[in-house]
């Protein structure tokens, strides 16, 4: 991954092998080509599964043989989860594989026949006349903890938004039959109001279950917060309801399937949530990230999700890049173009970044200063968006420095940053 253009180029010799993959869900396409571009054989088809994985390394070596090349370098094209199994069985036959970008496959494919079209045979051509080229990076995939933590943090990623779902489920279903509940309760999250909803959740069930039973159902689970005039309010409310009272029996129905999803789905996220911290506690560097003000577990885990061992990176630059946002300048001649953010790498790490700067921003004294002195200085001042993006690049550096020297973050040093900084302006 640290290769630069020249040595990557100088990897593929006259005795190398170059495969060029088209990645499937269930089959794969491999052509083969020397180094000056020539192809060797013919279009080979796999399937996705041992005895394809086999079929196709016995292809291989077969072309190697015959025409004298030592040593093979695979290319695919990453596509979604399908590349996984075949990635890990040339890494455990101790095959390099190398990816390209799928923008530059696609814009590169018109280059052999002028044409728009893609196909299973013409995309392997594409992605191997890439690799000779060196235009190729080094897939990395985390080990160890840092495996579990990229899976983990995937899957609470997954139970927020099956959460969001069925509150959104919630959200219609009194909308339908009992609009004015936010008026009695703010939160329908509330515990008072999950208890009540699991016995009764209709205007009428409501009424006619009465204000004492309600207030007793309180009382019984001991619950300080609401008492008998907030069961008097509710009832009141219920007998003035617009609700469609159509079909109610269904709707209760409805609600108790409701309830079962949504404590499942809490209970799945609490589990994963203390998966998550056991497994941030296996790398000891986390505890100082976590010193950090304004800093929680669910940025630490991602981050290390997203980036795995830091140390694998020569400079922060290089994190900074993975998540998209090192600078892209649009510049010609006399024309000096807006400068953004490529927004090209790994998306999640950027929004876990973009999300844990703007609380350090509201909550961290250090991150707060940096932020006004960014956006009020008298040279080159950033907007504040621009502001937020800079300081998760200094977070970035931050970790970055926690991770691989396994120093604790010091907020005096990070004050005397930014007093350099404006002095240097």
């Amino acid at each position: 991954m640290n290769c630069k253009q020249n040595q990557k180029i100088n990897q593929v010799k006259e005795s190398t092998l170059v495969v060029g993959i088209d990645i499937g869900s269930t089959t794969q396409y491999a052509r083969a080509f020397d180094w000056r571009g020539i192809e060797l054989g013919k279009v080979f088809k796999f399937s996705n599964s041992r005895e394809g994985f086999e079929s196709f390394k016995n292809w291989m070596r077969w072309i190697q043989d015959k025409n004298k090349k030592s040593d093979v370098i695979v290319g695919i094209e990453p596509t979604g989860h399908y590349w996984f199994d075949l990635g890990a069985y040339l890494e455990d036959e101790s095959l390099l594989l190398v990816m390209v970008n799928p923008y530059a496959v696609k814009q590169t494919k018109e280059l052999d026949d002028n044409s728009q079209s893609k196909n299973d045979n013409k995309d392997p051509k594409v992605i191997a006349k890439l690799v000779i080229e060196g235009r190729y990076s080094a897939p990395y995939t985390p080990d160890g903890v840092y495996a579990d933590l990229r899976i983990m943090a995937s899957n609470r990623k997954r139970l927020i938004r099956e959460l969001t779902q069925i509150k959104n489920r919630f959200a219609r279903w009194f909308a339908i039959y009992f609009p004015e509940y936010s008026d009695v309760f703010g939160d329908y999250e509330s515990q008072s109001s999950m208890l009540l909803l699991k016995t009764v959740c209709t205007p009428e069930a409501i009424v006619e279950l009465g204000a004492e039973k309600i207030n007793q159902i309180w009382r019984d689970a001991k619950l300080r917060a609401v008492g008998m005039k907030r069961a008097t309010t509710l009832c009141e409310t219920a007998k003035r309801s617009i609700g469609l009272k159509k079909g109610s029996s269904a709707a209760e129905y409805e609600m108790k399937l409701l309830l079962q999803d949504y404590d499942y789905k809490k209970a799945q996220l609490e589990s994963v949530m203390d998966e998550i911290e056991s497994l941030c506690k296996k790398i000891p560097e986390s505890e100082q990230m976590l010193a950090i003000k304004g800093i929680g577990i669910i940025t630490v885990a991602g981050f290390l999700a997203e980036v795995g061992d830091a140390r694998r990176f020569e400079s922060p630059r290089q994190i900074q890049k993975l998540a998209g946002l090192s600078l892209r300048e649009n510049s010609s001649g006399k024309h000096k173009g807006q400068t953004t953010i490529s927004k090209r790498g790994r998306s999640k790490l950027r929004a876990v970044l973009f999300n844990a700067a703007i609380p350090l921003i509201a909550t961290n004294p250090e991150f707060r200063a940096l932020h006004e002195y960014y956006t009020t200085r008298a040279n080159n001042p950033l907007k504040k968006k621009q502001s937020v993006i800079a300081i998760s690049c200094k977070l970035i550096r931050i970790f970055y420095a926690i991770l691989t020297k396994g120093v604790s973050y010091d907020a005096q040093k990070m004050m005397s940053d930014i007093h350099r900084q404006s002095v240097a302006a």
